[in-house]
């Protein structure tokens, strides 16, 4: 992902979105053949099956969500012994679809699941990927994230009214971090200039391939404000590096201290879920036993635990009830992009 130069964030229509899409689709392409030559070639040996050896594909940079959830479900299935070998394979790029590609080419590769969610679905939509989440077969949804809008710690917006009076005057001028284009974040960037009224587009919003990137702007105050998974940005919080201003989610959560957008008045509220999927060509067996390893973890006190320690909130879903979801979402995830022009 290339990230806008200084010129272009104070003037969005010199970075013409269409040449930055058509130059990610070739990228995803590009990148998804050199990486599943990668797999492929850590594939031999003669995996017996997903329990014997897994690789758990994290969609972006490590610090970031998606790498978070990867890195903790493999700790989860170590320590309880539902899979031997866990890996963790990092992949990032336009929005997960780079890992995407890479795993929807890896046919009936059993010991590979890719994390997945909603970032993902935007991402597929605005970066006219070349495979989307009808490409690989879906295993399982675990948890719901939720995103915080947060400005650094001598922000002079000390209240969610604050900023949002701030944006709403001069959107272009009021530059927002958060994750890949048509993505969750950039999803709520929009939302918010829809409440004021403001065309999305205006949106002076700048992607990052992962939440490290993102809290790096906002100190060095590359940018005014942030928007990513509350995980990304809770240690900066509590240091007071950040000030948190709004949750992203439909109702208070009791494990973390932040008002939501629509108790302030802001009628905001978006989930980011997380789930896993794995290559189209798996045959049944394979697949039951991939749900089989999900369900075990997700009955695990350790993966309680780490559902806790994440502020994540289950939502269970596995096989033919995760795809009609995954259906649902993506109908709905575009109907909301095509609202704001996205």
């Amino acid at each position: 992902m290339q990230h806008p130069t200084p010129a272009e964030a104070q003037h969005p229509a010199r970075s013409p979105r269409r040449r930055r899409v058509t130059g990610v689709v070739v990228g995803v392409v590009a990148a998804a053949l050199f990486v599943t030559a990668g797999l492929s070639a850590a594939a031999t040996g003669g995996v017996a099956n997903p329990r014997t050896k897994l690789t758990i594909v994290a969609p972006a940079a490590p610090g970031g969500g998606w790498d978070t959830f990867g890195r903790e479900a493999q700790q989860v299935m170590r320590e309880e012994g539902i899979a031997g070998a866990v890996q963790v394979m990092n992949i990032p790029g336009a929005a997960g679809t780079i890992g995407l590609g890479a795993v929807a080419e890896m046919g009936d590769r059993h010991d590979i699941m890719l994390v997945t969610g909603g970032v993902m679905v935007g991402g597929v939509i605005v970066n006219r990927s070349p495979v989307s989440l009808e490409d690989v077969r879906p295993i399982v949804r675990l948890a719901d994230d939720f995103n915080v809008l947060v400005v650094p710690g001598d922000s002079p917006f000390q209240t969610l009214d604050d900023f949002m009076q701030a944006f709403l005057a001069d959107p272009e001028g009021t530059a927002i971090a958060g994750g890949s284009l048509g993505g969750i974040d950039h999803l709520l960037a929009g939302m918010l200039a829809q409440q004021g009224g403001i065309d999305p587009q205006r949106v002076n919003y700048l992607a990052y391939p992962g939440g490290g990137e993102v809290v790096t702007s906002l100190l060095s105050h590359t940018t005014q404000a942030g928007l990513s998974g509350y995980n990304d940005f809770r240690d900066q919080i509590e240091s007071g590096n950040l000030r948190a201003l709004a949750l992203s989610a439909e109702e208070p959560l009791d494990d973390v201290d932040v008002p939501t957008f629509r108790e302030q008045g802001v009628d905001v509220a978006m989930s980011n879920w997380r789930g896993l999927v794995a290559p189209p060509g798996i045959d049944d067996e394979v697949h039951a036993e991939l749900v089989a390893m999900a369900s075990e973890m997700r009955e695990t006190d350790a993966w309680k635990e780490v559902l806790t320690r994440n502020s994540w909130v289950d939502s269970f879903l596995a096989g033919d009830e995760f795809a009609a979801y995954l259906s649902d979402e993506t109908e709905r995830t575009t109907a909301i992009m095509k609202e704001l022009g996205l």
